[in-house]
């Protein structure tokens, strides 16, 4: 029997507290940290951001945060560390390991002073003001309860430890309690350049106070707590009573400061945060459509940049691979597998069974639901048969192109909550213009299409918003349809003579089919915009978005002025791409397509 088998877990998890300093100082750590990795202990992401630093005082800092996240997060593996690092031939490399076993073997670990009792604030008097320990710098996980948006408030959850998440009592983590404390001695600036608040910052939204989790903000996870509630930025918003702003950057703010300046600034870093709203069928293709001009939509908050923590380390440049292909900069790869076909997204990709990141025509599914979708076989190999240019997709990860998860990866794609596994079965962003943006996306419960309000045609209006029953977008409604509008033959010159009003859903499909097949969004923009000498050569411009408009507005008498508009475009285009190969193939590539749609969408034989 192992001579751990006879310690107490409590034992090894303090020796382990105490002996983390030690850990960290080890000369060339990287032959430990691979024990730690093959054996699952540590993240991927953590591992190969600490072992491509080069500074040495860094990478001591980098595994005290490693072995401190260890003991913290997962300290049920302690026993399995001590395990995997005491084998010989580690402890011969390392002489502290060596120490240390020794010291647990023979039991003088025992003759270790005893350590005051742990506190989780710390008061000084001069300042008379509570100090938040690190200790308080993570909290626990809160369960989470699937909810809508459009609701105004969020429910309190009860905390839900699992399994992995076994505290002793010295690590028990109480309710976080906000302050806005002084800085200690010597400090200066404002307080978000504070080490006090290198983690967390407290914030508030009119009377509502919170404290930001800032790796959680990077994330564009749920990062403001509020007692025993986690919000996201829009959430805490709308908790605290400010959800008409809808504009969480300049209604949140520390210190009257307004996060958006935070991080315009660099002090903080956001991710991107998806608003998704499940809409009503029903209202959705009226009969008459309004003739005013369409009201501007609310403004968008710009993107803004994923900027270093002014607060944080720097992070050491990382070195690129000795061979990289083109492949690693790629976000999207066309996948097939048997007669199936899709577009494997990199940043939807956590391994076989998590994350939902092959996107196909119907869904998005994880590689091994498209390997058993498409070749009906339970024991099938996503990594042999998933194919990438001919190629299986184990190639891509030995290159490292794609990044498997580790096993004790807590993300929202290894374990996801149900609204993750709800947000996974749609698109990430609008169906039309290509942009994830901070509008809400309306989510189709048919087909994995994700729209903005106004990007679909015909418009979302917010009254139709709030009921429960399902939603389905232009593109399934004019398929479930398609047989019994024409079962006839048509011919073209018919066709461009009808009134608009009586085929405003084949109209509106074609616009959409050629807004969604322009990847590039070349042709949806007014092009005056961006081509200096565009008016020289075009007398009358004419672009995708403009013809929504008018669409939308029911401007149009007849399909053939509808017609004639979006055949502008492709003729504007071979005018003005006459000498520009690349762009005509664009345009003339797009016309072939409205053509082809046209004549399906209301069976033209001619």
């Amino acid at each position: 029997m192992d001579p751990l088998d006879f310690l107490e877990h409590d034992e090894l998890l303090s020796f382990f507290h105490c002996r983390k300093t030690e850990m960290s100082c080890m000369e060339n750590p990287q032959t430990f940290l691979n024990q730690l990795r093959d054996h699952n202990l540590i993240p991927e992401d953590k591992y190969k951001t600490t072992i491509r630093m080069r500074s040495k005082d860094k990478m001591r800092k980098a595994v005290y945060e490693l072995l401190d996240w260890l003991e913290k997060e997962n300290s049920e593996h302690i026993p399995l560390f001590f395990r995997c690092v005491f084998k010989d031939v580690i402890m011969n490399q390392y002489p502290t390991l060596k120490l240390l076993h020794n010291s647990l073997l023979d039991g003088s670990y025992h003759f270790d002073p005893k350590l005051p009792e742990r506190r989780e604030t710390e008061e000084s008097d001069e300042r008379g003001s509570a100090k938040v320990s690190e200790g308080e710098e993570k909290e626990t996980k809160t369960a989470k309860k699937k909810r809508k948006l459009t609701s105004g408030s969020s429910e309190g959850d009860n905390e839900q430890p699992g399994s992995s998440a076994k505290q002793t009592p010295g690590q028990k983590k109480k309710a976080m309690k906000i302050h806005f404390s002084s800085p200690r001695k010597g400090e200066a600036g404002e307080i978000w350049t504070w080490p006090l608040y290198k983690t967390q910052l407290p914030v508030t939204c009119g009377e509502m106070e919170g404290m930001l989790i800032r790796d959680k903000l990077a994330n564009g996870e749920k990062c403001i707590q509020v007692d025993k509630q986690r919000f996201t930025p829009s959430e805490f918003e709308k908790f605290a009573g400010k959800g008409s702003a809808k504009n969480w950057k300049l209604s949140i703010r520390c210190k009257d400061t307004p996060l958006g300046k935070l991080i315009k600034d660099g002090h903080l870093k956001a991710g991107f945060y998806k608003r998704r709203v499940r809409q009503a069928r029903k209202a959705l293709f009226v009969a008459s459509h309004s003739n005013t001009d369409e009201e501007d939509s609310e403004d968008e908050e710009e993107a803004q940049p994923l900027t270093e923590e002014a607060s944080g380390e720097e992070t050491e440049e990382q070195g690129e691979p000795t061979q990289v292909g083109p492949d690693h900069y790629r976000s999207m790869f066309r996948v097939t597998c048997g007669a199936l076909t899709g577009t494997l997204y990199k940043c939807r990709f956590a391994s076989g069974k998590c994350g939902k990141s092959i996107r196909t025509e119907v869904s998005w599914m994880s590689p091994e639901e498209f390997v058993n979708t498409a070749l009906n076989q339970r024991d099938a190999s996503w990594r042999k048969d998933i194919l990438y240019k001919g190629e299986p997709l184990s190639v891509l990860l030995e290159a490292e192109v794609l990044t498997m998860h580790s096993l004790l990866c807590k993300c929202k794609r290894c374990k996801p909550e149900p609204e993750d596994l709800d947000d996974d079965k749609n698109d990430d962003k609008c169906c039309i213009c290509k942009s994830e943006g901070e509008e809400d996306l309306v989510v189709c419960d048919k087909c994995p299409r994700s729209f903005h309000q106004n990007c679909h045609l015909p418009h979302i209006d917010d009254t139709i918003l709030g009921d429960n029953s399902q939603w389905l977008c232009t593109f399934c409604v004019f398929k479930l349809t398609e047989e019994c509008r024409y079962p006839d033959e048509q011919r073209t010159e018919a066709v461009m003579s009808r009134q608009i009003s009586q085929h405003m859903l084949e109209c509106q499909y074609l616009l959409l089919y050629l807004c969604s097949a322009d990847e590039e969004q070349i042709f949806a923009t007014d092009p005056r915009e961006y081509l200096k000498n565009y008016c020289s050569v075009i007398k009358t411009p004419m672009w995708l978005e403009k013809i929504a408009g008018k669409l939308q507005r029911s401007k149009y008498q007849t399909v053939g002025e509808f017609v004639s508009d979006v055949q502008l475009i492709f003729t504007n285009s071979a005018t003005y791409n006459r000498n520009n190969p690349e762009y005509l193939d664009m345009g003339e590539h797009l016309k072939q397509l409205f053509d082809r749609e046209f004549k399906k969408a209301f069976n033209i034989q001619d």
